[in-house]
């Protein structure tokens, strides 16, 4: 059993606000926490005493994340996905899924299958992989934004379910354009196999997204980004993911991929509880400017920019901790809010809710201390600080 005694502290669980808390952890997972004048014996405790007030919180969970720290999902090495493993608790990630892209089948099987061994393996350091965000390649090609046109194929029930097989059952989401041929068979696909499916990169009606919906699509990949837009005669993808609770939206909230006002008028829409933060960042995250690359094709990063050579936004290099942030600025919602749309939400959306995503005795010991500007100054990863 460890305790730790956090002074100067606020943790945040899901029965309301401890000050000075302790935290007792049992094998990785939560077996106590109460306020500091409750501690009785004291054998076992590490202290951490802050200067400034801190806010203890859950784990953030990145459901789309193509890589960091010049690791990329898509190199196919453990070396690469544990170097993002490594780097995400800095911004406060604790857990996220390795995130694919359009590309050969041979390049993604062999990523698939290096996530099912680094997931399968006992290496336990930094971040948990929680599985595979399948972005790509069953997208539409009008819509691909940065996915390499060359690669994207009709949905096709058995090549997902190659993929599934190579990934070792790893796959929990999967991003695809429902109106293209054979989209409606994989739908039913994944619903019978339990895949969250995500609309995204898809150039679909109002009228189909409705038939989707029918048919399980529950979550809508980089809301606004990479697919037909709201107009006043159909509502398309992005106007019906407004419109339909069903629909829980990814937002990369880093002020441009998704507008500030806008940011705003979706959370308007959707309250908390339908939105979840991500990054989608690529490889060049926590790097100087320069030229890096993002399935096969250079991306330049410049004033906090990703793109491809004619200018399409290619991934971001956001830190979950800054999307905090800038939700708070652009909507206005409460601090606790932005923190469930990084952690609550994205965790009942894959299912690993029952341990990952509030702090509450029986859980994963994930959870992160940020300062007033929500930097953040620790992270803990099943009971092991990992950071800070």
């Amino acid at each position: 059993m460890k305790k730790y005694v956090f002074k100067n502290a606020t943790l945040y669980s899901s029965k309301g606000f401890i000050k000075d808390p302790v935290i007792e952890i049992k094998e990785g997972l939560i077996a106590n926490f109460y306020p500091m004048e409750k501690l009785r014996e004291k054998q076992m405790i590490e202290d951490y005493v802050f200067t400034e007030p801190v806010r203890i919180v859950p784990g953030f969970i990145d459901l789309h994340i193509h890589g960091a720290a010049n690791g990329d999902v898509m190199d196919g090495t453990e070396e690469a996905l544990v170097t993002i493993k490594n780097a995400l608790p800095s911004e406060g990630t604790t857990a996220f899924l390795a995130t694919t892209i359009t590309q050969s089948q041979n390049a993604k099987l062999e990523a698939l299958k290096q996530v099912k061994e680094v997931m399968t393996s006992k290496n336990r350091e930094g971040a948990e992989i929680l599985g595979v965000h399948l972005e790509g390649p069953f997208i539409s090609e009008k819509r691909a934004g940065a996915q390499p046109k060359e690669f994207i194929s009709e949905p096709d029930v058995d090549l997902f379910n190659k993929f599934q097989e190579t990934a070792g059952g790893a796959i929990k989401l999967i991003t695809m354009a429902p109106e293209e041929k054979g989209g409606m068979e994989l739908l039913r696909e994944l619903s019978r196999t339990g895949v969250v499916p995500s609309i995204g990169h898809s150039d679909a009606y109002y009228n189909l997204v409705k038939e989707a919906m029918d048919l399980g699509v529950c979550h809508a990949t980089h809301l606004f980004n990479g697919m037909r837009g709201v107009h006043h005669r159909d509502l398309g993808v992005a106007g019906a993911v407004l419109l339909h609770d069903e629909i829980i939206g990814e937002i990369i909230c880093d002020g441009i991929h998704v507008s500030p006002p806008m940011v705003k008028l979706v959370y308007k829409n959707k309250g908390a509880d339908g939105i979840i933060l991500i990054t989608d960042s690529m490889r060049a995250k926590g790097f100087e400017e320069g030229t890096y690359e993002l399935g096969g094709q250079d991306v330049f990063v410049k004033n906090n920019q990703a793109t491809l050579e004619d200018g399409t936004l290619a991934g971001s290099i956001l830190k979950m901790n800054e999307a905090v942030r800038n939700m708070i600025s652009f909507s206005g919602c409460t601090f606790e809010e932005a923190i469930q749309m990084a952690s609550a939400n994205p965790a009942k959306q894959i299912g690993v809710y029952d341990r990952k995503g509030s702090i509450e005795i029986g859980k994963d010991a994930d959870f992160v201390v940020l300062n007033e500007k929500l930097e953040v100054k620790q992270t803990f990863v099943l009971g092991t600080k990992v950071y800070g």
